[in-house]
């Protein structure tokens, strides 16, 4: 049975030694229009599945304690096959994957690695699927049902933070993810249809992609061309938190410390930066915890013959340097 993964606590920051990144802007009326678009966004998840599903809340595949003990009666075992785990994102969703099966008494006899290497998957698959567990949770094509988050929201949360933080103007590079992959494809719609469409005084002066596996490095280059070749550069948009790490190496670099960035996922280094107000100004936070307790119950549910939505989706969370510790925890 394939369950499908679509895609600490923070010390003290200390003491800003350059500009901070937010520089609260002092356009009232693009300050008010983006708090304002953030607040609908609250609970609200925009993404479609990728076959054109409606989301299902998270809170629709919950068990029952009936349901719980039937499951610690089959004494089932799963499987943890991730495309890329080398960020924070994929150790939150192998937290939540472990803890909420070990609370079903289902055991992980596997978690495995591809390191966004296709090949490497389908032979982590195949040496999973002999050991033949009851569960596997990864991103195949065939699944019980796809957990997400709400990546198209994500990238409109993080297109508002980045146009408030730039008062509502100025050019910006956007560094998106080069591969045919509908969630990463998505955040760059949201962000991109945002600012597009909602602050003509912003301006895509370049975009560019990144197929890495060095996504960090890959970033940090394109980053440091952009700078270099677009003095009146204010921002830039990066895919996710690992890319945005190379953006602002290259800020650094260039003694850009007025550089306003915003991006996905709540990673160590992109949570850092925003409670130091450096850098990063704002960004659309997945759930990644909790899509991993989903994704063991959806799990879980099937063994007892329990239909799971198709598509589940958790909302997105803008995190900014006022909510940064709060949205962390």
């Amino acid at each position: 049975l394939l369950v499908a993964a679509a895609l600490g606590v923070l010390g003290t920051a200390t003491a800003c030694t350059v500009e901070s990144a937010s520089n609260r802007p002092a356009n009232s009326h693009v300050s008010g229009k983006a708090d304002a678009a953030l607040k609908e966004l609250q609970g609200k998840v925009l993404s479609e599945g990728p076959k054109g599903e409606s989301p299902a809340e998270a809170s629709s595949v919950e068990l029952s304690d009936a349901e719980v003990e039937q499951v610690k009666a089959l004494n089932a075992t799963a499987a943890i096959v991730m495309h890329y785990a080398g960020n924070d994102w994929a150790t939150a969703q192998i937290a939540g994957l472990k803890a909420e099966f070990a609370r079903l008494g289902v055991e992980v006899i596997a978690v495995t690695d591809a390191n966004f290497n296709p090949g490497q998957q389908v032979s982590n698959i195949e040496t999973v699927l002999a050991r033949n567990p009851d569960i596997v949770v990864s991103i195949p094509t065939d699944y019980e049902s796809v957990v997400s988050a709400d990546n198209f929201g994500n990238g409109v949360v993080s297109a508002h933070l980045l146009a408030k933080a730039l008062d509502g103007k100025g050019e910006i590079g956007a560094i998106y993810h080069s591969a045919d992959f509908f969630v990463t494809r998505q955040r760059y719609e949201g962000f991109r249809k945002v600012i597009e469409e909602e602050y003509p005084d912003i301006k895509i002066v370049k975009a560019q992609g990144i197929a890495g596996p060095d996504f960090a490095g890959d970033a940090q280059k394109v980053a440091d061309a952009m700078i270099s070749q677009n003095p009146n550069l204010a921002g830039i948009w990066a895919v996710w938190d690992v890319p945005a790490e190379g953006v602002m190496a290259a800020a650094r670099s260039a003694s850009r410390f007025d550089l306003k960035i915003a991006t996905e996922d709540l990673g160590t280094n992109a949570a850092i930066a925003l409670a130091q107000d450096q850098l990063i100004v704002g960004l659309g936070a997945q759930q990644p915890y909790q899509q991993g307790v989903a994704e063991a119950r959806i799990g879980a549910g099937a063994l007892l013959g329990k239909k799971a939505p198709s598509y589940v989706a958790l909302n997105a969370l803008p995190v900014t340097h006022d909510n940064v510790l709060e949205a962390w925890r």
